[in-house]
């Protein structure tokens, strides 16, 4: 049990925090473990009304594979992936948009709105957020990738409005091409481009990991920050690899587009956005250009 010196010391080395980020806006991609667990899952969305509430202007940015997983599997659909990329024919793009816009963007609304937040989901679709176009394959050699999409280019007008309004927009990975088809966008790349479209102060990405570290397999070399330069070295090196090279990749994205700072989190950690925006030391890696 706190103190109630331990909790005043505990808001007084905030302050200088909420005073920083007040007004500012903050992108959070929401994703890994700390979708799936309940307790996480309230943490996740009770830092997102405190943020707001403080004065922050946060928006979110979900996945959903493992959700997509699941009700793929339920109907009898089979998952394929090529290079950590699911293979996405229609009948299954359209049982991606279903979980991502229909059931995973609502439900995280809804717990916003329960947790006293003032939440709205969007998909890319709307207002023409996300202009998505195929994503190539990578070689003759690769299979097609079906409705698997890139950001063409961002139209922030909705979301701004939305925040300007005193909401929280939660934005669902899913973009319309100018074909007409709907495609599957990677969450984090939307995350990174999303955050530039906003001018956001930063961007945070929750992983499953405790950040980019000097021995992949050492939890214990975390690096707590890492400068924009350094990451071609890393991937080169192997210390950069599989899940993370795209959360890597979004990252620099963003900071090359004017982002202030990136942040890769462990998701799996109660409050890691609060511990990392609020305290002292922060509890993951910091990206910066």
């Amino acid at each position: 049990m706190l103190t109630p010196q331990v909790r005043a010391s505990v808001l007084v080395e905030a302050l200088p925090y909420i005073r920083r980020f007040h007004g500012r806006t903050i992108v959070l991609k929401y994703g890994g473990h700390a979708m799936l667990n309940e307790e996480l899952k309230t943490a996740v969305l009770t830092d997102v009304v405190l943020m707001h509430y403080v004065g922050i202007r946060p928006v979110i940015v979900h996945g959903g594979g493992p959700e997509i997983t699941a009700m793929l599997r339920r109907l009898g659909i089979p998952s394929r992936f090529v290079n950590g990329l699911r293979i996405t024919d229609r009948e299954t793009m359209e049982v991606v948009e279903m979980v991502l816009v229909g059931r995973l963007n609502k439900d995280i609304v809804a717990r916003i709105n329960r947790l006293g937040g003032r939440a709205v989901g969007l998909s890319g679709k709307d207002a023409n957020l996300l202009e998505a176009r195929k994503l190539s394959s990578g070689g003759e050699q690769e299979p097609d990738l079906g409705f698997v999409g890139e950001v063409a280019a961002v139209n922030p007008a909705v979301v701004k409005t939305l925040i300007n309004e005193g909401y929280i927009p939660v934005v669902a990975p899913v973009g319309g091409g100018s074909d007409g088809e709907t495609y599957n966008i990677n969450a984090d790349h939307v995350a990174g481009r999303l955050a530039a479209a906003l001018g956001a102060d930063k961007l945070l990405l929750l992983t499953d990991v405790p950040g980019i570290l000097a021995q992949p397999d050492d939890p214990g070399s975390l690096l707590s920050t890492v400068r924009s330069g350094e990451i071609p070295a890393l991937i080169a090196a192997g210390k950069v690899r599989g899940g993370m090279i795209p959360k890597v990749e979004c990252c620099l994205v963003a900071l090359e587009r004017g982002v202030g700072s990136a942040h890769i989190l462990d998701g799996r950690v109660p409050h890691a956005v609060l511990l990392e925006l609020f305290a002292d030391h922060g509890i993951g890696t910091m990206v910066v250009p």
